[in-house]
């Protein structure tokens, strides 16, 4: 077993080739999208701000997706990334547990979002789009991007959160670095932004809101196309890369996990963790996949399932998922990526459907939690993925109580290296 240490490790010539749709595999068929005004949504809408091959995947019935070459050789630049054995956390924690971390914080952005933002990003270039607008919470999602649009010769604008910029200047300057446009959300270049100052001068933003300006300014624009860093089909899919290797990684270890856990923001960093797994746990597999979402933002523990728009100035098209509302404001959590009121539609779908459980997990349990990791694991998780690391560890400390130790998965989906203020801040 090619192990060094406490990682198992592929070699490069394991790194998948494909990328998984679960789509024709849900338990039930997912609702189709909807225009903004309730009516069925025209054909052709999508590609006002998408190229052709990513509304294809948007909609597939193919289970199976080739992974383009040019993004093979990119991601081949960090993947596969390692499966690790947390001993020295399991030994600060005093359970008999087998904790594993998949490791997707050594991407170059630093977290998981470079998965989506290098397929997106290429698949834009394909089409002659030459500008990209995008939104980010905070700061991985528009970090992946810029990187990306750098290494296929794009241009970018990001509206990046407001509370998000001031509590992570430093997302924000490795953003300009490559090459991208940094805009405080909400802005003045938009309808949406001027509105939303308008009501509020003070305004935090939110994810909602950033979405509205930067799709604003892509349906403006011929050149720009727009892209998102989670929720949608098409996202979710690039992201099973991590489920896929996690999978290959656990039969080298000689291991059957008992639980696969992720945190849950918009749901791609989650769905591409568990959606591997699906059709296991579907026929009957004992396996536990747990959303980890924050209890100030609970899309998937307290928000409703049904139609909902994508952003706050209901431009986007209705999707079947659940949401707090897309007016709904969040607090301005250091969780930033987790700031968001819907969530996936295929996420959604498989909650309905009691595939997933959803957990809300408090920041100061979050924190607390990734304070454990960094003095025993050597590293910061990202305030996101401290969420995942909570209930790891308190699924861990409770299967101890019980006298029945497991093996528990959770994806690390990005460090914490330029959130260090918010360690500072963090709840006691």
């Amino acid at each position: 077993m090619p192990v060094i240490e406490n990682a198992i490790i592929l070699p490069k010539d394991q790194l998948p080739r494909q990328w998984h749709n679960i789509l024709p595999q849900l338990p039930e068929p997912l609702g189709p999208y909807k225009a903004p005004d309730g009516q069925d949504l025209p054909a052709g809408a999508l590609a006002a701000i998408f190229p052709p091959q990513l509304i294809e995947q948007e909609l597939s019935d193919q289970i199976w997706h080739p992974i383009p070459e040019p993004v093979l050789e990119a991601y081949a630049m960090w993947r596969p990334t390692p499966l690790v054995r947390a001993y020295r956390l399991e030994a600060a924690l005093k359970v008999r547990s087998r904790i594993y971390y998949k490791n997707e914080s050594l991407s170059p952005s630093g977290s998981h979002k470079s998965n989506t933002a290098l397929a997106q990003a290429y698949y834009n270039a394909q089409a002659g789009i030459h500008r990209l607008t995008t939104e980010t919470g905070a700061g991985q999602w528009g970090t992946a991007l810029s990187i990306a649009a750098r290494h296929f010769q794009l241009d970018i604008r990001v509206f990046m959160v407001k509370v998000s910029l001031d509590q992570k200047p430093y997302r924000q300057a490795i953003m300009r670095l490559m090459g991208a446009e940094v805009l405080a959300s909400p802005s003045e270049l938009t309808q949406a932004g001027r509105t939303a100052r308008a009501q509020d001068p003070n305004c935090p933003g939110s994810l909602g809101l950033a979405i509205s300006e930067a799709v604003e300014e892509a349906a403006s624009r011929a050149d720009t196309n727009y892209s998102l860093g989670s929720v949608l089909n098409h996202v979710v899919l690039h992201q099973t890369i991590i489920g896929q290797e996690i999978k290959k990684q656990l039969q080298l270890a000689g291991e059957k996990p008992d639980y696969l856990i992720a945190c849950h923001g918009g749901g791609s960093n989650f769905g591409g963790t568990v959606i591997p797994f699906c059709p296991e746990v579907m026929a009957g597999e004992k396996i536990q996949l747990l959303a980890a979402e924050p209890e100030a933002c609970p899309t998937l523990t307290k928000g409703k399932f049904g139609y909902d728009y994508g952003d706050m100035a209901k431009l986007t098209p209705l999707l079947p998922m659940h949401s707090l509302g897309s007016d709904f404001l969040p607090p301005s959590i250091h969780a930033g990526g987790l700031r968001y009121h819907g969530a996936s539609p295929i996420v959604s779908n498989l909650v309905k459907n009691q595939v997933v459980t959803p957990v809300a997990i408090s920041a100061k349990d979050a924190f607390a939690y990734a304070k454990i990791m960094a003095n025993s694991e050597y590293i910061v998780p990202a305030p996101e993925s401290g969420h995942a690391l909570a209930l790891t560890c308190l699924k861990a400390l409770e299967l101890e109580k019980q006298g029945r130790p497991g093996v528990l998965v959770f994806t690390l989906s990005g460090h914490g290296l330029l959130d260090l203020s918010a360690y500072e801040k963090a709840p006691e």
